[in-house]
């Protein structure tokens, strides 16, 4: 099995979503994650999700997402032993990743400087909403505001809709893996100069990257992107999205090869011998006819039938599809976006994501479960030296 983080342990002091999808990652491949919580509290996701009895248990469908293949570990970082506990985890750690606002974790003496004092090979990994320097760096955010501050809603929508929200956090999950990349390179750079390093992993910066080839054609040539709906952004007239006899098909045939094959899958040769589409020049020209055309030809047929036809011609070309309807293509098996596990409370198995690559054609999932908060205090603290006594003691006290 892909387990290349073997050996390697991470302190995840985070909360919800970015941070612990970051962890989660680096779990999936070996590591010994030790998600560090509050007492009676732990992470704020652990009573979220659509399953009243897990949130009741503080196993949350939003909090079992991202957390499997982890040990929860309770502390009160508020107290000095709390902390001083946690600094002798991060003593024998190779990661550390929290997601607080900036100067949070330095306020508790957990600093860049403190840590690799205490540990001069730590790679120390911050997530925040809009990085460690800058004006906005103390403001918090969740992924819904920071697409409303990248730029990305003003291109989604149309002109009469308005700007739209994509319908999934998408900026929280590709900050996650930005971050998981960001430490995984820093692994490797660590072992080869055996010095701590600093991560910075921002969700603007991550949602302004997503969007790079904007950047570079606004600031390069001055272009400001527009609303534009289901379009193609490359504005070909026989791409984006086409009405069909029961739904929309999404179209892709770019350039000449693409469009001559889209024609044969149409069975519509025809419109390669007319002279106002014959050729790239003629298409771009008479653009609006083509579409006009076009647009009245997919109407004939259902969209999972223009699918199969332009697939036989080699056109890039699928039926807007559902949640569920996607889930249920023998592709979705084959491919195993999430593994199934066993849970008492659930009335069915939890799916919980996988690795998002294969390696050797070997899915890579989760293999222990989400855990309780604060069901491996006691392992991990007596590993510390503690004895049965200091728990006991550290637990009324509340420390742990």
């Amino acid at each position: 099995m892909f387990q290349p983080l073997s050996g390697l342990r991470v302190i995840d002091l985070t909360q919800v979503l970015a941070g612990p999808y970051a962890a989660y990652q680096l779990g999936l491949m070996g590591a010994e994650v030790l998600k560090v919580e509050a007492p009676g509290i732990g992470d704020w996701s652990r009573d979220k999700g659509l399953i009243a009895d897990l949130n009741a248990e503080g196993m949350g469908l939003t909090y079992l997402t991202q957390n499997a293949n982890k040990k929860s570990v309770t502390l009160n970082l508020k107290s000095a032993e709390g902390v001083d506990i946690f600094k002798q985890l991060l003593g024998d750690a190779d990661v550390f990743i929290e997601n607080f606002r900036p100067g949070t974790v330095a306020g508790l003496g957990l600093s860049f400087d403190a840590v690799r004092a205490i540990n001069p090979k730590i790679v120390y990994c911050s997530i925040s909403a809009f990085g460690q320097d800058g004006a906005m760096s103390h403001r918090p955010a969740y992924d819904h505001v920071i697409q409303g501050m990248c730029g990305i809603m003003k291109t989604t929508g149309t002109v009469e809709t308005g700007p739209q929200k994509v319908g999934a956090p998408y900026i929280d999950y590709a900050t996650g893996l930005n971050a998981a990349f960001a430490i995984v390179s820093a692994l490797h750079e660590t072992k080869r100069t055996g010095a701590a390093l600093h991560l910075d992993v921002a969700m603007l910066d991550t949602s302004m990257l997503l969007m790079a080839s904007l950047l570079t054609s606004h600031l390069t040539a001055g272009w400001m992107p527009k609303p534009s709906g289901n379009e193609a952004w490359s504005q070909s007239p026989s791409s984006g999205a086409f009405e069909t006899s029961d739904g929309l098909l999404m179209v892709a045939a770019n350039n000449d090869k693409q469009f001559r094959a889209l024609c044969r899958g149409l069975g519509r040769s025809d419109i390669l011998a007319d002279v106002r589409w014959g050729d790239p020049e003629a298409r771009g020209r008479n653009a609006a006819g083509l579409r006009a055309e076009l647009v009245a030809i997919f109407l004939e047929r259902p969209a999972i039938e223009w699918e199969g036809l332009l697939d036989v011609a080699g056109v890039p070309a699928a039926k807007v599809r559902s949640l569920d309807e996607v889930l249920a293509e023998d592709h979705a098996a084959s491919r195993a976006f999430t593994r199934p596990m066993a849970w008492p409370a659930a009335p069915h198995a939890v799916h919980l994501p996988t690795l998002g690559f294969k390696v050797n054609c070997e899915v890579i999932a989760a293999t222990a479960p989400p855990p309780e908060l604060g069901g491996s205090t006691r392992e991990v603290l007596a590993g510390l030296g503690y004895s049965e006594a200091d728990l006991v003691r550290l637990a009324e006290e509340g420390t742990i």
